[in-house]
């Protein structure tokens, strides 16, 4: 793997209006042009990767600030806040391996440029309306006096390919 200046763009979106699976297409499309890619997802619950019973659940729960789990498929490393705030998001970044690109799951509030995705059915105020870190809008409908792209959110390749122009990643269709 070579070393790169790491392209960081991220999905945004109110809960229920597609942002994984927009999310799950896009990386799919950009993996498919030969382009390395990383993800992170922010989650606004309390969620555990890790169960009950297994050793490194009881390792966590004996007290270690992190505990690393290896396999030879992949490995992970948790870390236990322990009452320490949120970790940063340019922390995390910075602690990642090198890859062209990072797509960024959630993370309305960041300054990184996003696409929000947008359902009618939903009822929810469009973020991109006060949110200038939105750069574009992928829905299932056309909204009227948008002045930033408006994607089919099915159009999965015409997303990838302003993504990619956005944070100057070569396209290759």
């Amino acid at each position: 793997m070579g070393t790169y200046t790491m392209k960081i763009f991220g999905i945004t979106g109110q809960k229920n209006t597609g942002k994984t699976s927009l999310m799950e297409r896009v990386l799919k499309e950009v993996v498919s042009r030969g382009i390395t890619v990383s993800t992170i997802k922010h989650a606004h619950h309390d969620t555990d990767i890790d169960h009950p019973g297994r050793d490194s659940y009881r390792h966590r729960q004996a007290g270690a600030s992190q505990v690393v789990l290896s396999t030879k498929n992949r490995w992970a490393i948790m870390t236990e806040l322990r009452g320490s705030p949120e970790a940063e998001l340019e922390d995390i970044i910075k602690s990642m391996k090198p890859v062209q690109l990072i797509l960024i799951e959630g993370y309305k509030d960041n300054l990184y440029s996003k696409i929000e995705t947008f359902r009618q059915e939903i009822n929810k105020p469009l973020l991109a309306r006060s949110n200038g870190t939105i750069k574009a809008v992928a829905s299932d409908a056309s909204i009227q006096d948008l002045k930033i792209p408006n994607f089919n959110l099915n159009n999965t390749k015409e997303i990838t390919n302003f993504l990619l122009q956005e944070v100057r990643i070569k396209i290759e269709n």
